[in-house]
């Protein structure tokens, strides 16, 4: 019988039949093997065996890359072949596939633009191309964090030019800096998380958003969850792998998540590697997800207040600080490179300002902002500082 090549679309059950759905194209979907047609019989059939989710990964990078080569090398633009040889290095140093992603649309719209501009040489580039770009993504209405995450991928491929002498310039003298905003973290409102988790009612959506409420995990992190990551009884998770930083960690969960999770587990497929997935994947995605969240939202009457999922983890480190968890074993837990990082939550939960706030704006309401208030208030920071002191003896 002749070789044919297929594409691996999904299976399902019907009337306790195993229905496996092949279409007839160029390559296999996961790994591009010839695979042999095979008549069905009447012996049972083997559920089909997915890659791991590492393997799985990889083939998404693989095929995000090539797709990436691919585009560049018909596209024409000026330097097309150094921004081949750049990403070909970000691949081989193992960035990630958003990493990808993001360099190669950021030096695509920048080579385009040198395109549209009359440049026909990458050389021949100044500072000013780079101010006129960085306006372009601005008149386009991007946001400004967009903006510099594409300037700052444009710099880092010129730097890595330079530094392999394949392009010498100036333009790296003096970089351009863009001023980023400095939000506040924003939590979600206690009453209205209870509004919201009192309308998930199926089991494995209930235990997937108390798990990022109560962990403080990502959402990639979460959607690559397997089972054998989760300790019940030890009511702790293993992230093998960070979602941003490529650092893996332990998280914990509290009771009433593992008590979601046991209801999850009593009615899973256990023939599936990953703790969270769909009817036709063998994992969830993060569009998927984010529609359930949204359609909670409206059922708990809460649309317009503009939640998102992320803030799940926002109310996770909110919740745990006004708790009394010092910041320094937080990090660790939401996975932070720096403790800069967490202590952005920290404003969200500073009691001691918010008490000497209080405390000062209740003697200038009183009318009392005398030397007798001055006094009591030194006396009071004596009398702490030698408690404080009186503690660690």
């Amino acid at each position: 019988m002749d070789e044919k090549i297929f594409s691996y679309q999904g299976s399902y059950h019907s009337q306790g039949i195993f229905i496996q759905h092949y279409l007839e194209q160029s390559q296999t979907y996961f790994t591009g093997l010839q695979l042999k047609f095979q008549e069905p019989n009447d012996s049972s059939p083997t559920i089909p065996s997915f890659p791991s989710p590492a393997e799985y990964r990889e083939q998404r990078r693989r095929r995000l890359f090539d797709r990436i080569i691919g585009n560049l090398k018909d596209s024409e633009l000026p330097g097309a072949e150094l921004a081949i040889t750049y990403l070909s290095h970000q691949f081989r140093r193992n960035c990630k596939e958003a990493t990808l992603a993001s360099s190669g649309t950021a030096i695509t719209f920048f080579l385009t633009f040198l395109k549209v501009s009359g440049k026909d040489r990458l050389e021949d580039i100044t500072r000013q191309d780079i101010e006129a770009f960085v306006e372009q993504l601005q008149d386009k209405g991007l946001k400004i964090s967009s903006v510099r995450n594409r300037l700052v991928a444009v710099y880092s491929f010129i730097q890595f030019l330079v530094d392999n002498d394949l392009f010498n310039t100036d333009v790296l003298s003096k970089k351009i800096r863009l001023k980023l905003p400095d939000p506040l973290p924003r939590a979600i409102d206690p009453q209205d998380v209870k509004a919201l988790f009192a309308v998930i009612d199926h089991p494995r959506n209930r235990a997937m958003f108390l798990l990022l409420l109560r962990t403080g995990m990502r959402i990639g992190e979460l959607l690559n969850l397997q089972v054998s990551d989760i300790d019940l009884q030890e009511q702790k998770a293993l992230i093998y792998i960070g979602e941003k930083n490529y650092r893996g960690r332990v998280v914990y969960f509290s009771d009433d998540a593992r008590e979601a999770l046991e209801k999850w587990m009593q009615m899973r497929d256990s023939q599936r590697q990953y703790l969270f997935y769909s009817s036709r994947r063998h994992c969830l995605t993060y569009a998927t997800i984010r529609e359930r969240f949204r359609k909670y939202l409206e059922q708990a009457g809460l649309p317009d207040k503009g939640y998102s999922m992320h803030q799940l983890r926002h109310t996770f480190a909110t919740d745990l600080l006004n708790a009394g968890m010092r910041i320094e074993c937080l990090q660790p837990l939401l996975g932070h490179s720096t403790l800069e990082m967490t202590r952005r939550y920290a404003r969200l939960s500073d009691k001691s300002r918010e008490n000497e706030y209080f405390r000062a704006m209740s003697i200038i309401e009183r009318g009392t902002t005398d030397e007798d208030s001055r006094l009591d208030h030194q006396l009071q920071t004596v009398l702490e500082e030698k408690e404080l002191f009186s503690a660690h003896r």
